[in-house]
């Protein structure tokens, strides 16, 4: 039921235009592959490990294909070859090739594989994991009190997996519902992924898939003692992507940051390259049913908040449409947008409300992400707490679902575990006491907050017909979104993109496509 009176076939026609864009997107990313797209499906296989280097084999693999053969085949091409010749596994090649006592560069030249089975085994014994662990997290909500208010997230960061442990026990105890590891400063870069537990990240913890496992068994173990399920959230991001959306698929992630435009605004990661890991990773986290997060909240941080929130909407809507072409279901959708307004301009509370209403409208089966004031936090930390304070009023009236905490102590030093406490203090404080404030108000028809949303929408509407008729990549070159300009033939990554033969095999990714759209029509 609509608050803001907004216009409908605007609204449609605007998602039309978002389809368009990811449409076109999408007609490349179909032709193309990745080395980090390939190193997913490695992984999937049962790939697992280090060489006597420290380099995992997966990447072992694609870099013998790559300076030895043609990768735009596709790994499952050489594997399958191999696994007929030799009767091996997937992980005994991947050694074989560490050892140098097998070259896959005597496959290149033979036709499409036919071989194919023999991967598949080995492929469906992950599969079976991943359901198992979808299961096990269906059961554990199901078990748990059901919300009506936002879902109450924290992080940690303290580049100790061991230390984050201990923290988000804390954190959970306290009262938080999802618990984010934050990742070693620069991971993202990284054309590979760090292996086992560490202990040594900066400003943050590495991404691991013993990592994962470590945090999920914690926080099982903390849901049991709080007798609600507590949800975890890594990044799947970066060069390395999709392989982090299949490790967290196997460790029973719940939530993964998830956005190729994040990466390529502010990391300056190849667009071609990240748009086509995007789609893997979102194919497999829509199957392994966890939710992705996505991080329009960013262009607030460059770009000022109350000019360009229609930039924000009309990522949004992108994301949407990006997700529906991997299959995703809205419930799992956390678009992402943030309460970042000067609160220097007069009535700044009503036109987040307006935003955050706006966001709730567009998007009514989605489980809204809901970020902090940072940009302007002073180090103030009575003014911080009222900020965080009038963003909470926000988050509960307007009907947020994934609801990251803000810290009194922004823009001052990296939260202490005391600081969490009070946020949620706060956040529980005000959940308690605006519980249905959202069901009791209205808003004027001609007031500030339904002209507001209006406005914004109608700014975002004509963003998206410009970013129609010109093209993504044209639109990012242009620095529309947050300010920053990237080219299409630059970037971090672009060498690892490749044209797919004409003989190129995903089995992989075409049995999970299989498995959604069955899903879909059921």
């Amino acid at each position: 039921m609509s608050k803001l009176n907004l216009n409908k076939e605007q609204i449609n026609q605007s998602k039309i235009y978002a389809k368009q864009i990811a449409d076109d997107v999408m007609s490349f990313i179909d032709r193309h592959t990745t080395v980090s797209v390939e190193r997913s499906i490695l992984r999937l296989l049962g790939i697992d490990g280090i060489n006597e280097f420290q380099v995992p084999y997966v990447n072992v693999v694609i870099d013998h294909i790559k300076n030895n053969a043609d990768l735009s085949k596709g790994v499952c091409h050489y594997l399958s070859y191999a696994m007929h010749e030799y009767h091996l596994s997937p992980n005994e090649i991947a050694k074989k090739i560490s050892d140098e006592d097998l070259n896959l560069s005597q496959f290149q030249k033979l036709p499409k594989s036919t071989h194919l089975e023999l991967l598949m085994p080995y492929f469906l014994k992950t599969i079976e994991k991943i359901e198992k662990m979808t299961d096990i997290r269906n059961q554990e909500i199901n078990r748990s009190p059901k919300k009506q208010t936002p879902s109450k997230y924290v992080i940690v960061a303290t580049g100790n997996i061991y230390e984050d442990i201990k923290q988000a026990i804390s954190a959970a105890k306290k009262g938080a519902d999802i618990i984010a590891v934050i990742r070693s400063t620069g991971q993202s870069l990284l054309d590979y992924v760090p292996y086992g537990p560490t202990t040594v990240g900066f400003g943050g913890t590495y991404a691991t898939q013993e990592n994962f496992r470590l945090m999920r068994e914690a926080l099982d173990k903390v849901s049991k003692e709080e007798k609600r399920y507590i949800k975890l959230v890594n990044y799947a991001s970066g060069l390395c992507m999709p392989e982090i959306a299949a490790m967290g698929a196997i460790e029973r992630l719940d939530m993964m940051l998830n956005d190729s435009l994040y990466g390529i605004i502010f990391r300056d990661i190849n667009m071609k390259r990240t748009f086509i890991d995007q789609y893997f990773s979102r194919v497999l986290s829509a199957f392994a049913k966890i939710t992705i997060n996505t991080g329009e909240d960013n262009y607030l941080t460059t770009s000022d908040a109350f000019d360009h929130a229609h930039t924000v909407i009309a990522s949004q809507m992108i994301n949407e449409q990006f997700a529906k072409l991997a299959f995703m279901d809205e419930s799992l959708m956390g678009l992402g947008h943030a309460y970042e307004i000067s609160p220097k301009i007069e009535n700044s509370f009503l036109y987040e409300i307006a935003q955050a209403e706006l966001s709730r409208e567009l998007f009514p089966n989605a489980p809204l992400k809901y970020m902090p004031p940072t940009k302007h936090m002073t180090g103030n930390v009575f003014m911080g707490m009222v900020q965080n304070a009038l963003f909470n009023i926000t988050a509960v009236t307007t009907k947020q679902d994934i609801h990251l905490l803000g810290m009194l102590t922004e823009a001052i030093h990296t939260p202490f575990m005391s600081d969490r406490a009070l946020a949620l203090e706060n956040a529980a404080y005000i959940e308690h006491a605006f519980k249905d404030f959202g069901d009791e108000i209205s808003y004027k028809p001609d007031g500030i907050i339904n002209h507001r949303a209006q406005d914004v929408l109608d700014s975002a509407h004509h963003l998206l017909k410009e970013i129609k008729d010109e093209g993504l990549f044209k639109t990012l070159e242009k620095g529309t979104f947050a300010g920053i300009s990237r080219n299409e033939n630059q970037g971090k990554g672009l060498d690892g993109v490749y044209l797919k033969d004409t003989d190129y095999q995903n089995p992989v990714l075409d049995y999970l496509i299989t498995r959604l759209k069955e899903d879909k029509s059921l």
